[in-house]
């Protein structure tokens, strides 16, 4: 039989095409991983200090409401102690979103196109600012974002309960009883010590400083997940 009648050879069967090599994909899994646990060790640690500024909160409420012959100026260290648990929260906070920027880089960048099966999608120079940051950690928000983004979350609500009960503890045990503005604003001295005026600019700074700084985080930076997402209806079971 000539060669031109012989059968043709079947084709080999092409191998499957990998999309990402292995011991990549197994390294990145573990670092992935590792990240993880770090942000939800820091994110365990936001808790506690939000958990002592309500409970150092409650005290003082109890004591003040309780014993008439507390003065009302309490508040105020009511006031600093919130602030200074406030402060260590926005201090751990930072930490937490550093390396939470990494976690984010990592699911964006990486397990989107594995997930995708898309090469395609691996854009940018990700992988080398993830490398940079590994060599040179760096926070990613200011000081006063982060006071901003934990004071909008939780603490807003503690200022607002404090400057409340501040002015309920006035008009309950002021002596004389308070029947008009003037009585109100004389009231707010503490013995000769402590003058009205200065009590009324804490009062105020406190008020305007949450509030505002609230405002404007609100408006100017972006949350750790969006509320309505895009497809947010999809995932509805």
């Amino acid at each position: 039989m000539s060669a031109e009648h012989s059968e043709p050879k079947p084709e080999p069967t092409p191998k499957p095409h990998r999309h990402f090599d292995p011991s990549y994909v197994n390294a990145m899994s573990h670092f992935y991983r590792g990240e993880l646990g770090r942000i939800m060790a820091w994110r365990g640690r936001l808790d506690p200090t939000t958990n002592w500024a309500i409970t150092t909160t409650s005290t003082i409420f109890t004591v003040a409401f309780s014993i008439e012959r507390v003065p009302h100026i309490i508040f105020f260290f009511n006031l600093a102690i919130v602030w200074m648990m406030l402060w260590i929260e926005a201090r751990r906070y930072r930490f937490y979103d550093a390396f939470r920027a990494r976690v984010r880089m990592l699911e964006a960048h990486f397990l989107v196109p594995i997930v995708a099966q898309n090469t395609s999608l691996l854009m940018g120079e990700w992988q080398k600012l993830v490398c940079e940051d590994l060599l040179l950690p760096s926070f990613k928000i200011s000081v006063f974002e982060a006071v901003g983004r934990r004071l909008k979350r939780n603490y807003v609500m503690i200022f607002m309960v404090i400057l409340l009960a501040w002015i309920t503890k006035i008009f309950l045990h002021a002596q004389p009883q308070i029947t008009s503005f003037g009585s109100f604003y004389n009231a707010l001295r503490v013995g000769t010590s402590i003058p009205s005026w200065l009590v009324a600019i804490l009062f105020v700074f406190t008020f305007v400083s949450v509030l505002g700084v609230t405002i404007y985080i609100s408006k100017k930076t972006t949350g750790e997940i969006s509320e309505f997402g895009t497809h947010r209806s999809l995932w509805r079971i």
